[in-house]
């Protein structure tokens, strides 16, 4: 009898082809993201789960899955799972890391051009009809990118990546980690080592690349954004929660620092009613920092070898926990 696999959403047709091959499976093809009463329901007798970074698999759930080998989750990210207690229960996790690095990191750097030089502000004006003269010497102006300095907080893969774009548009890059790179990564990147107070206080753009975690959660919040410049901007392709986003809407409406892109949200998805669709100078993309054709592919394609591998009781190709 083939083993059972569920998957919250649909993958690419080529990947639920592969499946179908080796497994009895079932993809959810209701409202998005799956009720938990219905993942409940379905995880009891699975040896696979696939999953996506909005759905919350956590101890309770997977206390009731007594077949399930294997999680592999079709995200970068995996704090959506209590990995702990799935190690704990010998369950496997796979993620896929690396593939969307270049995509996210392009994301960010597009996030960081378009706050500067007002592209999706310029596109607002002419669609609402509001360009109704040439703009002079002093109207409509943005900021140049060169000399500017950009902050990472967190020179990972995609920080890193990121860092690269930075430096051949001829801008400044200093970053915090929680441990420091060595000096020839460094050297490498062209980047310098700040401490955290410090890289807020001095960068013009500060980009957020960690992990949500207990010690990340909220950590962007009102006394962080006072220490910034003013005239800085601060972009979020990482994940929502890391910024204190009702502490950012009462900053830009103060003008206590100079605007914002953001891709991820502390609730997704996100109305046009939402507070920071108000704002000119914030520039909103509906978290698609890994979505390109390519990237979401590959994801597909590793997300189905993790599941092969650890349904069998081996390893993910790339795996959390052990």
């Amino acid at each position: 009898m083939k083993k059972k696999v569920f998957l919250t959403r649909r993958l690419h047709d080529f990947a639920l082809k592969e499946l179908k091959k080796k497994y009895q499976i079932e993809v959810h093809s209701g409202k998005i993201p799956v009720t938990q009463t219905k993942l409940r329901s379905k995880i009891k007798d699975v040896n696979g789960l696939i999953c996506f970074p909005y759905d919350k698999i956590d101890s309770k759930l997977m206390d009731l899955a007594k077949n399930l080998k294997v999680i592999s989750t079709y995200s970068v990210g995996f704090d959506h799972i209590d990995w702990s207690y799935a190690k704990k229960k010998k369950i496997r996790v796979g993620y896929t890391p690396n593939v969307l690095t270049d995509a996210t990191a392009d994301l960010a750097f597009a996030l960081l051009i378009d706050i500067l030089r007002k592209v999706s502000e310029g596109d607002r004006i002419i669609r609402d009809g509001r360009w109704r003269e040439i703009y002079g010497a002093y109207d409509y102006v943005g900021l140049d990118l060169q000399n500017k300095t950009l902050g990472i907080l967190g020179l990972g893969r995609i920080g890193s990546t990121l860092a690269k774009r930075a430096k051949a548009f001829g801008i400044n890059v200093i970053y915090h980690n929680r441990k420091r790179v060595s000096r020839s990564k460094e050297k490498t990147l062209g980047v310098k080592y700040a401490s955290f107070q410090k890289m807020i206080s001095r960068s013009d753009i500060i980009s957020i690349h960690v992990p949500h975690t207990t010690q990340t959660d909220q950590m962007f919040d009102m006394k962080i954004f006072r220490k910034m410049k003013k005239s800085s901007f601060i972009i979020n392709t990482s994940r929502g929660k890391v910024i204190n986003q009702k502490d950012l809407v009462t900053a830009l409406k103060k003008k206590i620092i100079a605007g914002a892109g953001l891709d991820v949200f502390d609730v997704e998805p996100i109305s046009k009613k939402h507070p920071l669709t108000k704002f000119d100078n914030v520039v909103l993309a509906p978290h698609i920092g890994s979505s390109t054709k390519e990237t979401r592919e590959k994801m597909s394609k590793i997300t189905v070898k993790n599941l092969n591998l650890g349904i069998n009781d081996k390893k993910p190709i790339y795996s959390v926990g052990y």
